[in-house]
Parts: C-alpha cells; structure tokens; sequence
C-alpha cells in the first residue's frame, strides 16, 4: 500500500502505491517506547541533523522512531496534509485525511511541542516553524 523513496518536500517520504480511502489505518509509528525526560536528551541530537523523530504518546511516554522506527519515519510534515494521527493506547495510527491517490506522498502536521524547531519546506516560502 505504501513505499519509501525521495521526496520533493525533504529527504525521503512515504508514497502511495495504491489508492487508500478517507480514515483508514494506513501505518502505526513504531519505535523505542521512552520517557519524555529521554526524549528531551536525544532530540538536541536528532535537530542538529535537522530531524525530528520523537512522537509524543502522551504526557509521560515517547515513540524514538529511530530507534526500531518503521516506514512511517520518513512521512513528511505539510502544513496542508492528507493524513491525520491517532493515538490509541500505545500504538500512534496514521489515518489518510482525505481519499489519497496511487503515486501521492504521505504527509501530517507534526504539531511538535519540543523546544526544537526546525524550518516547514513543504512548499516554497513557507513560514511555518516546527
């Protein structure tokens, strides 16, 4: 359903490789399971390298995507995306937002709350920081 190759927003991104209907469960974010104390410590490295791959579980817990991470790692942020999270438990759901189509990039807004921020590139002269 989805694959990873380079990506005109930054890096590599997620694409479709076949259409994927509105709200459906498209990939859970995987990775290391953390506090956010641990987080806060490996997120000034992971900035440095202008990559964010610390998603917030809820306000005690942390999925490092770097650390045993899956596909869902390289789904770009957009300021405008096709894709929603859902957080259930444990586990953080990327849902498609909207009917997605054969070929197009996977994206979310990132929504960060870390002290970290790093330049939105999802379309020329975007403002927006993350």
């Amino acid at each position: 359903m989805i694959e990873k190759r380079r990506s005109p927003i930054s890096g590599w991104g997620v694409f479709a490789t076949q259409p994927i209907p509105k709200n459906k469960r498209i990939v859970d974010y995987a990775g290391e399971k953390i506090t956010n104390r641990e987080s806060l410590r490996r997120e000034k490295r992971y900035l440095k390298k202008g990559h964010i791959w610390c998603f917030k579980l809820n306000r005690l817990y942390v999925r490092d995507a770097a650390v045993g991470g899956n596909i869902a790692r390289y789904i770009n942020h957009k300021c405008e995306p096709n894709c929603y999270t859902q957080v259930i438990g444990d586990t953080i759901w990327i849902r498609a937002a909207r009917n997605i189509k054969k070929g197009e990039e996977l994206s979310y807004d990132y929504s960060t709350d870390g002290e970290g921020s790093i330049r939105c590139k999802c379309k020329p002269g975007c403002k927006t920081i993350f």
